[in-house]
């Protein structure tokens, strides 16, 4: 709720404080994880304080590795009135998966550049149309 202690902010004022592009918050607003509270007679944006909290859980999402779409359906869970605690978990859970699947296919490249660099000493002789052969040995 708006009161007297909380004007409505300008959108350049929401990036100063927030640390997010004008750029970005104008790209959040059209894929509805903003809401503006409306325009100046001249136009300007312009935004409760209450969305500098959203900005920050939207970054702090992101950081995580949320894709804006999933972060998207948390503040539409939390926007109808409810905790979206079960769906970041839900999430979150999801994202642990693909970083160890992610970790698994590192390690098998990781290994392949081991092998690869360990006959690195021994040049094996270039045939014709050969542009390195270490790396093209299979």
């Amino acid at each position: 709720m708006l009161t007297q202690d909380q004007p409505l902010l300008f959108i350049g004022q929401v990036a100063d404080q927030s640390g997010v592009p004008i750029k970005t918050i104008r790209y959040y607003e059209e894929l509805g994880l903003l809401h503006s509270s409306g325009r100046t007679e001249g136009g300007f944006r312009q935004f409760s304080p209450q969305v500098l909290a959203r900005l920050a859980f939207i970054k702090r999402s992101q950081s995580l590795g949320l894709r804006l779409q999933e972060i998207d359906q948390i503040l539409e869970v939390y926007d109808h009135g409810e905790l979206p605690c079960g769906e970041v978990k839900n999430k979150l859970e999801h994202k642990l998966l693909d970083v160890d699947r992610q970790i698994q296919q590192l390690q098998i490249l990781q290994a392949e550049l081991n092998g690869l660099l360990s006959g690195w000493e021994s040049f094996p002789v270039a045939k014709n149309g050969t542009i390195c052969p270490i790396i093209e040995k299979a």
